[in-house]
């Protein structure tokens, strides 16, 4: 299976503190209830200071979620762990879809552990900073869009799994029909202050989607059009 590994000029100059904040927040995942080790040495080796504006970067490393500019948060680091975990609980995926790049932080941990990642923004700005990060992290595995990410990513599917990182008071049908047999779909629905996150598996013999409750959290809104 091929991955990105992160490239050594991206980490070149970066101090031990950096490394023990990551690993003080690992130690506080487990804490937390993530169990999967492959979930948490991506944290471990992900460098998520990178991600959030450097006005911020003393906090890069607490459990919590982070503003990113344009109405938009970098998730809390727990629920980046819990929804890849349970994307990749019952296999690694070899083709993810991803709704809501953001700051990039979830495509990068993904980018680790499954072969190919694609991604989508609708708000451009937002975009091109991740991809910025991208290249500096040298992650080559992962190609992303510009586009209304209800829409999804059609000429590209399907896909073995999807991930939401917004919330919607439902899921959009087109992703569900991007979804391919066996594929598990993991997104947050529900209104703001009262959302569940759901992994939702389609069945591979009878192509129903059968939900799981995974707990409560909280997303910024799933929003269509274009910025």
């Amino acid at each position: 299976m091929k991955t990105h590994a992160l490239s050594a000029s991206a980490l070149r100059g970066e101090g031990l503190t950096s490394q023990r904040a990551r690993d003080r927040l690992v130690a506080h995942l487990r804490e937390e209830g993530i169990k999967d080790l492959r979930v948490l040495d991506a944290i471990r080796r992900l460098p998520r200071h990178l991600f959030i504006d450097e006005a911020l970067a003393s906090r890069a490393y607490e459990n919590t979620a982070l503003p990113i500019g344009h109405g938009q948060t970098i998730s809390q680091p727990w629920v980046v762990a819990r929804m890849t975990e349970a994307l990749i609980e019952r296999g690694v995926p070899q083709r993810v879809l991803e709704i809501g790049t953001g700051s990039g932080y979830q495509a990068a941990v993904l980018a680790s552990l499954v072969p190919q990642i694609h991604t989508v923004e609708r708000i451009e700005e937002l975009l091109r900073k991740a991809r910025r990060r991208f290249r500096q992290l040298g992650i080559e595995n992962l190609r992303s869009k510009h586009d209304d990410g209800n829409l999804g990513w059609p000429e590209e599917a399907p896909f073995d799994a999807i991930i939401l990182t917004a919330a919607g008071e439902g899921i959009p049908q087109g992703l569900f029909d991007q979804l391919a047999p066996g594929g598990v779909l993991v997104a947050p629905v529900g209104p703001s202050g009262a959302q569940t996150l759901l992994r939702l598996t389609r069945d591979a013999q009878t192509g129903e989607v059968l939900p799981e409750d995974l707990g409560q959290v909280s997303f910024v809104p799933l929003l269509g059009g274009l910025v």
